[in-house]
């Protein structure tokens, strides 16, 4: 096949046969990406050998294959794509550096007997690091290769029944001159991957990295050709990850995988809520500044202790400190309180925390933070059994929040006796009147 590589514009299409640093058509920078061009006969030649007489079908006339789902033996995982892994289906899984995403595809691909494609390690080191996890990969194949085509090879003669491709940022192919984790090594690499996937109708979870601001490295063409992109989030020095779907062709988009990590690997978490509330739960000692909050992780409700601190402050400007909340959330808060409720917040610091490195940014959680700051600046203990869920207004109402329902029922679950939401108060004062 007669194959060369340009360089094309993504913003106005304009080719060029070297790179530039801005083009010359449309005046963009850093616009040019290298591309793979075949020559017009061959690319006629290659059409005509995919479509062959592909015609289109009446809707009513297509007839669907059944394909059984995949489980990975992760009753977490398997939650949050729908139910099991579809065969030739291609997940992204992306995450900071050390957040456990090896590890997870790791286990899952010596479960699933798979073979575990490392662009990063040696097989040696591979083995060392399933060793320390326990597992002893009777069936489960190594190989430590960063030429997409040569592993496409692989994959068509071993016929393995699942791939991990770890890191996407890590391949290439010899037909574009750019090095490993540019733009068109990226997407040709990913491309490859995908045809092979759909192919040999073998899953392939390929591993991508982030950048700074949390966002999937490379092109945004990436998370558009694969089926499922997949984020893996958590604090580095907590135990808990959260596994939450940005995209899904085969499931839905709002289920959320809770995982803990531990020195054995990864492992599913069945109740979230034990693992937040372990503390809290304890009816023998009463601390000041503690509300549970209900808050939900897709369509999962979880019971998480909101912390407050206030102290008196002699700065001319006291401090505001929000981890695990919206720190935005936490200033509207502080301002409803002051407005409404005439307290003089602004002579001291206040300190909010989400226990258990659990992060909440829905309103749901504003009522369980303003009444945490409450018992805190008036030293004042709230009762160990009670659960506040609401969204607070600018006007200090307290206003309806989704699966209020729900999240009810989960907070009387757990045992809690007293649920202080929208349903009984209309108002912030009305709710703290006998605070």
């Amino acid at each position: 096949m007669s194959k060369s590589s340009s360089f094309v514009c993504q913003q106005c299409g304009y080719n060029s046969p070297q790179w530039l640093g801005r083009c010359p058509n449309c005046q963009a920078w850093n616009s040019l990406v290298e591309t793979i061009s075949e020559n017009r006969k061959q690319k006629t030649v290659n059409r005509k050998q995919k479509t062959g007489n592909n015609k289109p079908q009446a809707l009513k006339d297509i007839s669907l294959k059944e394909s059984r789902r995949i489980p990975t033996g992760f009753e977490e995982l398997d939650r949050v794509v729908g139910g099991g892994i579809v065969p030739g289906s291609v997940i992204l899984l992306a995450g900071d550096p050390g957040i456990g995403k090896s590890t997870l595809l790791l286990q899952v691909c010596h479960k699933l007997c798979g073979l575990y494609v490392s662009g990063e390690e040696s097989v040696e080191q591979v083995k060392i690091r399933a060793e320390r996890l326990g597992l002893n990969g009777n069936k489960m194949t190594l190989l430590a290769d960063t030429d997409t085509d040569n592993i496409c090879e692989q994959i068509e003669q071993f016929k393995p029944s699942f791939v991990v491709i770890d890191s996407i940022q890590t391949m290439e192919t010899l037909d574009l001159t750019g090095m490993a984790g540019a733009v068109g090594q990226v997407r040709e690499s990913a491309s490859r991957f995908i045809r092979c996937a759909k192919e040999m109708t073998i899953p392939i979870i390929i591993v991508g990295h982030v950048t700074k601001e949390g966002m999937i490295a490379g092109p945004k063409v990436l998370e558009h050709l694969v089926d499922t992109v997949l984020y893996l989030e958590g604090e580095r020095f907590q135990l808990l990850r959260l596994l939450r779907v940005a995209k899904n062709r085969f499931g839905p988009v709002d289920e959320v995988g809770v995982f803990e990590m531990n020195d054995n690997g990864m492992k599913d978490v069945k109740n979230p809520s034990q693992l937040f509330l372990g503390q809290t739960t304890d009816n023998s000692k009463q601390l000041t500044g503690s509300v549970t909050v209900c808050t939900m992780e897709g369509t999962r409700p979880i019971l998480a202790e909101i912390q407050a601190l206030v102290v008196s402050s002699k700065l001319t400007i006291p401090r505001r400190v929000a981890s695990g909340v919206d720190f935005n959330r936490l200033q509207l808060i502080l301002a409803v309180l002051q407005k409404r409720l005439g307290m003089p917040l602004y002579e001291y610091d206040v300190y909010v925390n989400v226990a258990g490195g659990l992060k909440i940014n829905e309103p749901a959680a504003d009522l369980a933070i303003a009444l945490a700051i409450i018992s805190s600046f008036k030293n004042k203990a709230l009762s160990k059994m009670l659960c506040a869920v609401g969204e607070i207004g600018l006007l200090g109402e307290i206003r309806r929040v989704g699966s209020l329902e729900k999240r009810i029922k989960e907070a009387k679950r757990m045992g809690y006796t007293s649920v202080i939401s929208p349903q009984q108060y209309s108002s912030i004062l009305e709710a703290t009147k006998n605070l």
